[in-house]
């Protein structure tokens, strides 16, 4: 049988490296998956249950892998529905190529049922290469094409294959005018700045007598270089949230996460340095960053789009994080007066009581939800992986959790999209199946379309040579982060009818479906329920019934937040009676005089 385009794309994808991808059927698409069932395995198919969740997988699996992720769909529907984790990639930089089908060829322009202008919709999530292919000699230089700068420019591509084009039989390009001969093949380059350009960023730095560094995601390969620039410089590190695993939070100088979600001694590290630098970090909220004119800027990103657009940094240096740290440090002097450093480890340790005593106050309705994390940080493995999604959740996961080197953890970042948390577990179970992970949900996120991913992992965890996959939720019947926004930014009651959602019994449903499910709402026995979770022999649904009225409060609250919260009092929030007494107590007396934010 000769071999048909189908057969060709799958051939090529392989020979590219990929050896895995996600997605879901349908008649749009079938050429293609014919062409993976003839091929035995070569490329490992894992079946959604929606298809936004298979792009989020390819998402998840480059942030983990550094590999190219791949994800497919049919026409129409099923290719609109990729869009939120496509964007999710392209948003966090990720290369993934998304394959879908198309109507047959003779029927494009006439309405036809599923036709959708799919070049279209797909240029501006995929704009770096979108592709519709029309006969079967272009497949080998679309697929080259669309894979090579995937993985250069770290984006999104997509390519669109017509139903009826990829039963054809594939046909080599001619040697004629008009073709293109392409080949398979990218090694990412060694990116370094010029020698002047280091020399100026290093006098920056050693003139500084308070540095702040602050690392993103494009510094996870750079762990031991950034150690041992904070350590010559006697610098304090921040992290913003895709960047959390870059440094283990035992270090005494490693201040968390930074932000919104983040914690009171970055948010003083980063006002009160006199010196910034910051490494692979596209970090968006520029109030948390030093007053501008206020400190002295360093940037190393392998972008350059991204340098200086949330601080105006004195000198930009494009190049690969470790291997520019590396050039950079023997230009460092060693931070002789230590007063900085001790100032952070200060800050530390009264932040680590502070949420001790914060994870440990009693809830009044089910349990404080900062205790499910505080209590996982001790127990998780070195080598596990944790997911978080958006949502109320994500501030315990920032906080909360001890990165212990080794770990991997991430979440939808610039996207910060609801539904992220389960599809990356998935995907890392799949890339690391030896490795225990961990997803941390909000119910909200449940709800919308974590649910029926449970449904993969049972479908498939019996092939993974480790069980161990935990999701936990926390059901407080409420899209929490969203009441609480408006609140304290808005000074607006919680408003029911938009925020309360039904209660589900979740761990029943993981049950019935085959898996563990775990429920708690007393939170003395958090500890135990973790430790129960990480011993079984199958994957384990922990809910928790939550309070939904432990405030998931910013680093520092402003004269405005607070003013805005006693307005919702003032107005009447239907959960005033349980809100008002601690709550008022930390975000009033956060700013004013006398009192002290506990």
């Amino acid at each position: 049988m000769s071999a048909t385009v189908g057969d060709f794309l799958i051939d090529r994808l392989h020979a590219w490296g990929v050896r895995r991808i996600y997605g879901y059927p349908g008649d749009g698409i079938n050429g293609v998956f014919g062409a993976l069932n003839r091929a035995k395995g070569k490329i490992e198919f894992i079946q959604v249950r929606h298809e936004e969740m298979a792009a989020f997988m390819a998402s998840a699996h480059a942030k983990f892998t550094g590999e190219l992720g791949v994800c497919i769909a049919t026409s129409g529907p099923g290719a609109s529905h990729l869009l939120t984790g496509l964007y999710d990639a392209r948003m966090d930089h990720m290369p993934v190529l998304a394959i879908t089908g198309q109507q047959a060829r003779a029927a494009l322009g006439g309405h036809y049922q599923q036709e959708l202008d799919l070049p279209a919709m797909f240029k501006d999530v995929a704009g770096a290469f979108v592709q519709q292919a029309s006969v079967p000699s272009q497949i080998r230089h679309l697929v080259d094409r669309a894979v090579r700068i995937a993985l250069s420019e770290r984006k999104v591509t997509a390519l669109i294959l017509p139903n009826d084009l990829q039963d054809l039989e594939y046909e080599a390009p001619g040697r004629k005018h008009g073709t293109l001969h392409s080949g398979v093949g990218y090694r990412k380059p060694k990116t370094m700045p010029y020698p002047d350009d280091l020399q100026r960023a290093a006098e920056v730095l050693n003139a500084g007598k308070k540095v702040a560094i602050l690392v993103g995601a494009g510094a996870l390969e750079a762990t031991d270089e950034v150690m041992a620039v904070a350590e010559k410089l006697g610098a304090g590190v921040a992290k913003a949230l895709l960047g959390k695993a870059v440094l283990p939070d035992d270090l005494p100088y490693v201040t968390g996460s930074i932000g919104l979600l983040g914690t009171e001694p970055s948010y003083k590290l980063m006002t009160e340095c006199d010196t910034l630098l910051m490494i692979g970090s596209g970090f968006p909220y520029s109030e948390f960053l030093p007053k501008e004119g206020a400190a002295r800027g360093v940037q190393i990103d392998i972008k350059a789009d991204m340098l200086s657009i949330r601080y105006p940094m004195e000198v930009n240096l494009v190049g690969d994080s470790a291997e520019t740290l590396r050039a950079l440090l023997p230009l460092l002097r060693a931070q002789t007066n230590h007063a900085w450093r001790k100032d952070i480890e200060g800050w530390l340790g009264d932040w680590w009581k502070t949420l001790e005593k914060r994870a440990l106050e009693p809830a009044k309705d089910g349990v404080n939800p900062q205790r499910t994390v505080w209590e996982l940080s001790p127990r998780v493995p070195a080598n596990a992986i944790v997911t978080s999604d958006s949502g109320s959740c994500a501030n315990w996961y920032a906080r909360d959790l001890k990165v212990k080197r080794g770990m991997m953890c991430s979440l939808s970042g610039g996207l910060a999209s609801m539904g992220a948390a389960v599809p990356y577990a998935i995907a890392a179970k799949f890339a690391y199946p030896e490795r225990p992970v961990i997803a941390l949900v909000g119910d909200g996120a449940m709800q919308m379309n974590n649910m029926a991913e449970l449904i993969t992992v049972a479908k498939y965890w019996k092939q993974w040579s480790s069980p161990h996959w935990i999701c936990m939720v926390l059901n407080n019947s409420d899209l929490n982060q969203v009441t609480w926004e408006q609140r304290v930014m808005e000074g607006d009651p919680k408003f029911e009818a938009s925020q309360d959602i039904p209660s589900v019994p979740y761990h029943k449903f993981a049950e019935l479906i085959g898996l563990k499910g775990l429920y708690i709402d007393d939170a003395e026995r958090m500890a135990a329920v973790w430790d129960e979770a990480f011993a079984s022999d199958r994957p384990v649904v922990i809910e928790v019934k939550a309070d939904p009225n432990v405030p998931p409060l910013p680093p520092h609250i402003t004269l405005h937040q607070a003013k805005a919260f006693a307005t919702t009092l003032m107005k009447g929030d239907p959960d005033e009676g349980n809100v008002i007494l601690e709550t008022a107590r930390q975000v009033l007396g956060a700013v004013l005089p006398g009192h002290k934010n506990t």
